[in-house]
């Protein structure tokens, strides 16, 4: 098996402070990240991910423990062996306002040529096959001040892509992104590390982007073990209910999704498998349990989206044209309940 890009062993990350002191983060870290996966670390806020990531990077250095990148020790690389090796996309808007998209992608190219170096025939094509790569390039003359959110991040990923480095690591690159611009962004994502063999790392708080587009997650909590693995795994193993263990914040399982609310009163669902989903959706924000349909339940055939047949416990049954009119059935009905 090849090597992991980037390998950690009982990492201790944190920081040190006036009179010898420290101020650990998180520790006992054995993190493995692998070629041609994107993995994304999720925390809530203070939980450590930046400072992870700034030390995997080798901005900043490591209270104990040992990093290997590339299957080397980090230790091992120069500054420049770094830049060759990781690119670093920050969460931070970029104020090079003034130049272009061309521009800001070949400063990729200076680890190779210095920086008052000529960028050569080589060096161009490089630029414009990462410009290409990262769907940037119809924006390649334009100043990056011109740009929106998404375009400027696809940008910045596009000058990673410059120095091909075979780790890219990216500090919460749909921070400032709308719908659209983070699937986008996550896709590319996914397309580079699959395309490029590319081994990719970055942080998130988009729960529901990550479990859908991630080969593997780094659950990081202040003072508990990381928790790594496949979503489907984690997911399965119970994982995420005690990753997110809040107060009236719940993970369901079926779904992937938060809510505010443990959903008890069960109701059967079948039929159509999109209808079936988006009502389900519907249920759970309504304090319901969408389950396979039992004769003790009430049931609901989606027949489709303007045919949904309601079917209480005492064998009434009632049709809703919309999971609108459904919910207002539901409200207005007191037999939905477990009897």
């Amino acid at each position: 098996m090849t090597p992991p890009a980037i390998e950690t062993t009982d990492l201790c990350i944190g920081y040190r402070l006036s009179g010898g002191h420290q101020k650990i983060i998180s520790q006992s870290l054995d993190l493995q990240l692998r070629t041609s996966e994107v993995t994304c670390l999720l925390g809530l806020n203070g939980a450590g991910k930046s400072t992870l990531l700034r030390t995997l990077c080798g901005f900043q250095p490591p209270l104990g423990g040992s990093i290997r990148l590339m299957d080397k020790p980090v230790t091992d690389y120069s500054q420049t062996g770094l830049s060759l090796t990781i690119g670093v996309v920050l969460t931070e808007k970029t104020n090079a306002g003034g130049i272009t998209v061309y521009d800001l992608v070949s400063l990729g190219r200076h680890p190779y040529t210095g920086f008052f170096g000529q960028l050569r025939k080589q060096d161009r094509q490089i630029i414009e096959e990462s410009l290409e790569a990262a769907g940037i390039s119809p924006k390649a003359h334009n100043r990056i001040a011109e740009l929106s959110d998404g375009e400027r991040q696809k940008a910045m990923i596009a000058k990673a892509l410059a120095q091909q480095c075979p780790v890219i690591i990216l500090d919460e690159p749909t921070a400032f992104l709308d719908v659209t611009g983070r699937i986008e962004t996550m896709a590319l994502l996914r397309k580079l590390a699959s395309e490029q063999q590319k081994a990719i790392l970055l942080s998130t708080h988009d729960l529901d982007l990550a479990i859908q587009t991630a080969d593997c997650l780094w659950l990081q909590q202040q003072d508990r073990p990381m928790t790594c693995g496949t979503p489907e795994d984690l997911i399965l193993n119970g994982a995420f209910e005690l990753f997110f263990q809040k107060k009236n914040i719940v993970f369901d399982p079926s779904t992937g999704k938060l809510n505010t609310e443990s959903p008890t009163l069960p109701v059967g669902v079948e039929g159509d498998f999109l209808t079936s989903y988006w009502v389900g959706n519907a249920l759970i924000r309504n304090g319901y349990r969408p389950s396979p349909i039992q004769k003790e339940y009430t049931n609901i055939n989606c027949l489709s989206p303007h045919q949904l047949i309601i079917t209480h416990p005492d064998g009434t049954t009632r049709e809703a044209c919309s999971v609108q009119s459904l919910l207002r059935l539901f409200r207005t009905n007191q037999q939905v309940s477990q009897v």
